[in-house]
């Protein structure tokens, strides 16, 4: 069997087939460092391959790291962590091989079946305690002992994953500035003092854990990790639902002072003294499924797992983000400068500068596969972004603007542009004519969309912050929060004011809207509620104005209607579907069965699709209030999905594209990969498909687009 392909962070992970003299048989997880593959040793052996990504095989410090997370693994290797088999960290592309362990994750267990029992808490208790002896007593700290990092096998947990750990006796250590781990498993010395860091954290964060699984939550609970952080190293911890007998060695284990904690001895002396019912019974956890699906089959463990896709680089520097909406974009405010764990912060763009032209001619290809396909730019231009409009496809990469006709492929203008950054959104039909520049700073222009002439440019434009194409306006944000708006058939200014309650307010917009609005959204500092107005791009009137509770994200409107996702904590998991009908003032929120991480959706009538950085591609009901099904694609960081109400398809990394049944959820189909010379790195953002002509039209890294028959993707 050969590797699975475009599972991981980079298209390029699951290129190789063997790892040393493992055969990778496919993805197990991935995330920003590297993919995990379930592998067979010639003698038949199952086990767990971690593969690093290309582009850090080449950074002589993370080769430095991965050599230390293979010692780090090799000498913990015991009854309670998974033993290294073999690990080549000087290969071309580092590797290392732990032993395969089926099981769930905490992370997993949880989500699925709700916390934990006492007795089985106490026993997570106690292997988690005797795993950190071990771990500490070879001198090792771990760092990062969280849920997804704890495996729960027939025999007991299992801690993995040493790849931000550090031996005491480590050359290796944290920058000034830089912090590594997970907020709401982090002691309060990991963000006062990180460069000193010593066993007691990981004891810390042991009873975090046990919060985790006894209440499915943490004791410092908020959807921002700056009021985490604050709360880690200030406020008192949360024990609401945790059993009576464990709530006293939990608060022990969270105590702000490293040296009031107990040690992993002294815990385990104590859970034996706290019950009479102590026993060494196999830990096996009670199978109870939560939501009205079958969750899909599929390997769910293994002794080395990769970093979650919602995390950052190790050591990655601090950065905060300016509070505007955008696709997978973290909203962080407040003073406290920790990690946020932010998928995006691990991606690479295509290069911005001005690529060579060379153009191809569109060309017919064999039946089963596409109509036509083109490479109109250079095929280390980028991801062409595309739209529908003008009867013609028109698209854009970085320095140059182009439209083919949809009928065959074949170019109908070019017209050059300054090179700006990686498009990240095609560009826009706005008052009758094409706006190629929205997505960078500088000067407006508008092109006839039939030549690609220009039509108008204004080259005193005021300095803005954001832009958006709303209607017939455009709608520039200054950093000061006045909004103007310029009307897009002729460049002139036509209003200019503040928007009440938004200070600096960065607007969305959806295609298909009959009398489109501008959304723009305000989240209270605390994460308690978000507020939202829907603008009149004309003028600049407040259309409606409404509260929510929770962190929000507008995702679509259908029909007057509009869809917002719901975060279900810190690590920006999609939780709920809420709807919202302006004209009456209800509210309806679907709840998912299992959070999707990193969600991408896209909206057809009462249905949102939604598409998580992990690979789930998802479908709820809102009419009915039910998720209708859930597929696991493989897919990492794919685009938004889009729908014509018999299918939904998906566009990939390796520039797949996928077709599912609307209504089963099953995959009909898929086109061949299309990597371009860059096969190390992945688009930070992907072009969605785009639908005309009963056909379905996509781009990929390449430089290719194409066009296939929407009605069978069976044979494509």
């Amino acid at each position: 069997m050969t590797p699975q392909r475009n599972s991981g962070a980079d298209a390029e992970a699951e290129l190789p087939e063997y790892a040393g003299h493992y055969r990778l048989e496919s993805c197990l997880g991935s995330g920003g460092m590297g993919v995990v593959h379930l592998a067979r040793s010639p003698s038949g052996m199952r086990v767990a391959v971690k593969v690093v990504h290309a582009r850090y095989a080449m950074d002589p410090e993370f080769r430095g790291r991965f050599r230390q997370e293979v010692a780090a693994a090799r000498r913990v290797s015991g009854a309670f962590t998974a033993p290294v088999v073999d690990a080549d960290p000087d290969a071309e592309r580092p590797w290392m091989a732990t032993l395969y362990i089926p099981g769930p994750t905490l992370s997993e267990q949880v989500n699925r079946n709700g916390p934990m029992d006492p007795d089985q808490s106490r026993r997570l208790m106690a292997g988690l305690a005797e795993a950190l002896r071990d771990i500490h007593r070879v001198g090792v700290v771990h760092r990062d002992l969280k849920p997804s990092n704890v495996l729960l096998a027939d025999d007991g947990p299992k801690v993995i994953d040493f790849g931000i750990s550090r031996p005491r006796d480590s050359e290796l250590r944290t920058e000034t500035g830089k912090l590594i781990g997970t907020p709401p498993f982090m002691a309060p010395e990991q963000f006062r003092s990180p460069r000193d860091v010593g066993p007691a954290a990981d004891m810390f964060a042991l009873g975090s854990l046990v919060v985790h699984a006894t209440t499915g939550r943490g004791p410092f609970d908020s959807d921002s990790p700056y009021v985490v952080a604050y709360q880690v190293v200030h406020d008192e911890p949360d024990l609401t639902g945790v059993p009576e007998s464990l709530a006293p060695l939990v608060r022990k284990c969270l105590a702000k002072e490293p040296h009031d904690r107990p040690t992993p001895d002294e815990l385990m002396r104590d859970l034996r003294s706290v019950s009479a019912k102590y026993d060494t019974q196999v830990f096996v956890p009670t199978q109870r499924t939560s939501g009205p699906e079958e969750l899909p089959e599929a390997p769910e463990a293994s002794g080395v797992r990769a970093e979650a896709a919602d995390e950052v680089p190790p050591d990655a520097p601090v950065k905060r983000f300016p509070r505007r909406p955008g696709r997978r974009t973290a909203l962080v405010t407040g003073v406290l400068c920790v990690a946020v764990l932010g998928g995006l912060a691990a991606l690479q763009a295509f290069g911005d500068a001005q690529p060579p032209r060379r153009t191809a001619a569109a060309q017919s290809t064999p039946a089963g596969s596409a109509v036509w396909e083109t490479v109109p730019a250079s095929e280390d231009s980028g991801v062409p972004q595309c739209t529908h409009g003008a009867g013609k496809l028109l698209c854009a990469v970085p320095g140059l603007v182009f439209a083919l006709d949809p009928a065959d492929g074949r170019t109908v203008w070019r017209h050059d542009v300054a090179p700006g950054p990686t498009r990240s959104e095609p560009p826009v039909l706005s008052g009758g004519l094409l706006h190629p520049s929205l997505d960078r700073i500088g000067n407006l222009e508008a092109l006839d969309p039939a030549t690609g002439e220009p039509v108008w440019q204004q080259d005193d434009t005021p300095a803005y912050e954001g832009i958006r194409a709303v209607g017939d306006t455009l709608l520039l944000t200054g950093a000061d929060g006045m909004v103007t708006g310029v009307d897009s058939a002729s460049g002139e200014t036509v209003w200019s004011r503040r928007i009440p309650g938004q200070a600096v307010p960065y607007f969305t917009s959806f295609a298909g809207e009959k009398d489109p609005a501008a959304y723009a959204t305000a989240t209270s500092d605390d994460g308690s509620t978000t507020r939202v107005t829907a603008v009149d791009p004309s003028t600049g009137d407040v259309r409606w104005d409404a509260e929510f509770e929770g962190p929000l994200t507008p995702a679509g409107t259908a029909d007057g209607q509009v869809f917002l996702l719901a975060d279900g904590g810190i690590h920006g998991d999609t939780a709920a579907v809420v709807r919202y009908m302006p004209d009456t003032g209800e509210t309806q929120r679907v709840t998912l069965p299992v959070p999707v991480a990193g969600a991408e959706a896209g909206v057809r009538g009462d249905t949102v699709h939604l598409m998580g950085a992990g690979g789930s591609l998802v479908a709820v009901d809102m009419a009915a209030g039910e998720q209708l099904w859930r597929l696991e694609t493989g897919i990492s960081w794919g685009s938004v999905p889009v729908s014509d109400g018999r299918h939904v398809y998906v566009s990939a990394p390796d520039g797949r594209l996928l077709g599912v049944d609307a209504r089963t959820g099953k995959l009909l189909g898929q086109t061949r990969p299309r990597l371009g010379p860059a096969s190390d790195r992945i688009p930070g953002t992907l072009a969605a498909p785009v639908l005309a002509h009963n056909r379905v039209h996509a781009s990929a890294p390449d430089g290719t687009v194409f066009a296939v028959d929407a009605g069978d993707p069976a044979a494509w």
